[in-house]
């Protein structure tokens, strides 16, 4: 038997239910708090993810196991994709995500210690206890769109976007100060940023825990509880789309999954590719870093765009641009820089068409009883949909090429058209 909030039937909560002018208020309060987290939670992902692999290879004195880190990030992003939609079903938003950037920031602070006592089996596990900074940044953009209109979900989602990106870009370039201030302090230097990591997802947990109050989760529910008294003729209409939602779901997860596998397998090999002809790692750090910021910049312009042209023509599109980032990587000469930027730009695009797309989806088919643990269910796929990517992508690569892995990658993205197809064939 599951046990729901129970401060929606809360007295305070009522003027919400009666006021949309309140709801509003509330709503862009709610966005506000979600973009001073998420600068503080980019910093923190960015921070420790640029020199995971470094650190890594530094304690084990080997690059074998150098992508270890990447692994132990996502599984337990994964994990605590799960747990935090988990509690903040059960406890809303403000307690779900303080307690997964809490974590994140603890799982940082393991990392140090691990680095200072050179403990190898210290650093794995405090990097899988790190990786709940990671899905509790991806989680927070649901916090957004809890008391956002339809017509205004697409870009509050895409703000949360943008404001990650903000930390993420502070994040690598303070990579050298925190390093060193931690050889000042008699920590190896490239624990530094995970110094920064630490910091930062503990004040990104702050913010949602002091100031996310009223919880929008909450006051949304208590929003539909309302609208559902006395409602007894509208069951058997509900019980109607309740399959069409389900639908949604499916499609949203099919979009934002698909997205990730090919983003990341595209994105994996790029740098290993690269490296094998004769690129610097000046120029891998160009390529990767533009891909970065196509990922996230261009978000306001698709959330917009989203809203107003419809989710069904931006997930269209993500397919399209996806299959022409395939293409271009395939076709592009090894030694061209400039047609691989062209490449990894267009991955970036295709996936912040996909994902923005892909999570309006879910936010609109949701049951608003049970959203956020849905939204948590769905995240874990597409957790776990990435580190498949990357897996399958240097076993494609290692019995074939770059250009096979691009070009089928391209190919994937196209499934998504036919998803769409089927999602559009019952009104």
């Amino acid at each position: 038997m599951t046990h729901e909030p129970q401060l929606n039937t809360d007295s305070r909560l009522s003027p919400y239910a009666a006021s949309v002018d309140m709801q509003q208020k509330l709503y862009k309060r709610s966005l506000l708090i979600v973009v001073l987290s998420q600068i503080f939670g980019g910093a923190g992902l960015a921070a420790g993810v640029t020199v995971g692999a470094l650190l890594a290879q530094d304690m084990l004195g080997s690059e074998s196991l150098a992508g270890v880190p990447s692994a132990l990030f996502t599984l337990g992003s994964a994990a605590a994709a799960m747990l935090v939609g988990r509690l903040s079903q059960q406890y809303g938003r403000r307690l779900g995500l303080s307690a997964g950037f809490f974590t994140g920031g603890i799982g940082a602070l393991g990392v140090i210690l691990a680095a200072v006592n050179n403990s190898v089996w210290l650093l794995f596990i405090s990097f899988v206890i790190y990786g709940a900074g990671t899905a509790t940044n991806l989680q927070a953009r649901y916090a957004g769109t809890d008391l956002a209109r339809p017509d205004q979900r697409a870009k509050s989602i895409s703000i949360a976007m943008v404001s990650t990106t903000l930390g993420a870009v502070a994040g690598p370039n303070l990579v050298d100060v925190t390093g060193d201030f931690a050889t000042s302090v008699g920590v190896p230097a490239l624990a530094g940023p995970f110094m920064l990591g630490a910091a930062a997802f503990i004040l990104a947990g702050l913010v949602f825990f002091i100031f996310l109050r009223p919880d929008p989760f909450i006051v949304a529910k208590a929003i539909h509880d309302a609208q559902s008294v006395a409602q007894g003729q509208a069951v058997n209409e509900a019980n109607k789309i309740r399959k069409g939602s389900n639908k949604g779901l499916i499609v949203g997860a099919a979009v934002m999954i698909l997205t990730q596998i090919v983003m990341v397998a595209i994105m994996t090999m790029t740098p290993i590719h690269m490296k094998h002809h004769g690129h610097s790692l000046g120029d891998v750090g160009l390529v990767i870093g533009i891909h970065i910021g196509f990922m996230y910049f261009p978000s306001l312009i698709t959330g917009v765009l989203a809203d107003k042209m419809g989710r069904t023509a931006m997930s269209i599109a993500s397919g399209v641009v996806l299959l022409s980032a395939g293409l271009v990587a395939a076709a592009a000469p090894p030694d061209s820089m400039v047609v691989l930027i062209i490449a990894l730009a267009l991955l970036g695009l295709g996936w912040n068409f996909g994902l923005i797309s892909g999570t309006a989806i879910i936010v609109d088919s949701a049951d608003p009883v049970t959203r956020a643990k849905t939204q948590g269910t769905i995240d874990v796929l597409v957790a776990l949909s990435g580190a498949s990517g990357g897996v399958l992508s240097g076993m494609v690569v290692s019995s074939t090429s770059y250009a096979t892995l691009s070009l089928g990658g391209g190919a994937l993205a196209l499934l998504l058209i036919p998803v769409i197809i089927w999602s559009r064939r019952k009104s």
